[in-house]
């Protein structure tokens, strides 16, 4: 039996929900910690949610250079900073918390 694959869509963001995310990262992080990255052709299973809702893909910087020698993200050898964990998480949790203050206010 041969399976049909399905093809990814490209990860596209929506504008609105880039520049919520972008604010709220430049007002956590400080402007000088958030950059613009290249762009990419990987697949990503975030295109599928990107089709239904607004949103915005974004990466949690991981490199530190005092640890082991970099490699690539799936690279076996590849070692996380666990430093960086706590950062990431406050920072989905503000941009979903800001997210609804923001909606919520405009609603009433």
């Amino acid at each position: 039996m041969q399976e049909e694959l399905r093809p990814y869509p490209a990860t596209v963001n929506d504008e609105g929900m880039y520049h919520h995310a972008r604010q709220v990262a430049a007002t956590m992080l400080g402007q000088d910690n958030v950059r613009v990255g290249a762009q990419l052709m990987g697949a990503e299973d975030f295109s599928f949610y990107a089709q239904k809702f607004a949103g915005a893909f974004f990466f949690i910087g991981v490199r530190n250079t005092s640890m082991e020698a970099m490699h690539p993200l799936h690279s076996p050898y590849f070692v996380i900073d666990e430093d960086v964990l706590p950062v990431g998480a406050a920072f989905h949790a503000a941009v979903a918390m800001e997210y609804l203050i923001k909606h919520t206010t405009a609603a009433n």
